[in-house]
């Protein structure tokens, strides 16, 4: 489940997607007691994102907590270009992500977990592929890894104390 905003984000302004909802339900005497969580991701199309997970016995609540969750786990990105810098991949439980850079006007070719998370993040062109197991939580957590350990080409330079050509 997706939502979809109309304006864009304003600058410094968070956007918010709910990747998915769950739903649980507990047997009690009197029938069956509902619980709900929500992945959500927010982020301000600019390379900052964060991954937040919120339960509650309602939707809305649910969403709510998720979006303050993931507005604590935001990570900064590099982007360059519209695309990422280099290929990487990322790993969480038993799925894989590969996120290789794309050439402009290509889009992102992605499934939804790991688009949720590259659009939020301010990704225009990128390609992916996830391996192993596909729930959306252990995808978006393979993502989240895979852009963390994207090094920017000034930040590889300051790290290796070199000057790249």
């Amino acid at each position: 489940m997706r939502q979809h905003f109309n304006e864009e984000p304003r600058e410094g302004e968070l956007q918010e997607t709910v990747v998915k909802i769950y739903r649980c339900q507990k047997v009690v005497k009197g029938g069956r007691k509902f619980s709900f969580s929500a992945l959500v991701v927010v982020g301000d199309g600019n390379g900052r994102v964060g991954v937040g997970y919120g339960k509650a016995n309602e939707v809305p609540l649910a969403v709510e907590k998720g979006v303050k969750d993931a507005n604590k786990h935001i990570v900064e990105v590099p982007i360059l270009d519209g695309t990422l810098p280099h290929e990487v991949t990322g790993e969480f439980g038993a799925s894989k992500v590969l996120l290789r850079p794309a050439s402009k006007g290509t889009g992102v070719i992605a499934g939804a977990a790991v688009r949720a998370v590259v659009e939020a993040a301010g990704v225009k062109n990128i390609l992916s592929k996830s391996f192993g197991k596909n729930n959306h939580k252990n995808l978006v957590k393979a993502t989240l890894r895979g852009l963390m350990s994207l090094r920017s080409r000034e930040q590889v330079e300051r790290l290796r104390g070199v000057r790249l050509e």
